[in-house]
């Protein structure tokens, strides 16, 4: 099975359904921010903080392309990994990229109490999520496939994804 790449925004539900994807497939999986959190020993805030976004963003695309197998494994990507136009173009060539749909205020809702979110930490408000789901819809929409997460739970969710790698 090709590997399958889970893009959207932050708050989308990438790394649990993920998790979900991996366990019920039986296949390997990797989520990009907890790679770099790893590798860097810091969080994505304070990696942000001391180096600025610039450097993460090199650091997420050197991630992705160090763990990406073409076969059988799920990976979470950070909200703004598929901005990259080289990663994003070697994840649509080289695997399944599934755009996990979400709308402002599902996001908002889910990440309102977090505080682990960089580009929303000082402005967590629904309008704000709206103009960056604005500016990274159109590479989101590249993907393969897309589902709404939307006021459906993981099993809905998991299923569709199957359906659609296993067709």
């Amino acid at each position: 099975m090709k590997t399958i790449v889970l893009t959207g925004m932050s708050g989308s539900g990438k790394s649990t359904v993920g998790k979900y994807l991996s366990e019920k497939l039986k296949i390997n999986y990797a989520d990009i921010d907890e790679q770099i959190i790893r590798n860097e020993k810091k969080s994505i805030n304070e990696i942000f903080a001391q180096n600025g976004e610039k450097y993460f963003r090199k650091l997420e695309k050197n991630t992705i392309f160090d763990v990406f197998q073409p076969e059988n494994m799920v990976v979470s990507l950070g909200g703004g990994a598929f901005e990259n136009e080289d990663t994003r173009n070697f994840l649509l060539k080289n695997s399944v990229v599934i755009y996990l749909k979400t709308s402002a205020n599902i996001i908002y809702e889910r990440l309102k109490i977090s505080a682990d979110r960089p580009l929303l930490n000082n402005n967590m408000n629904v309008e704000h999520i709206e103009s960056l789901l604005n500016l990274r819809k159109i590479n989101y929409e590249l993907a393969h496939f897309s589902v709404s997460t939307d006021n459906r739970n993981i099993e809905e969710i998991g299923s569709e994804i199957i359906k659609y790698v296993q067709a």
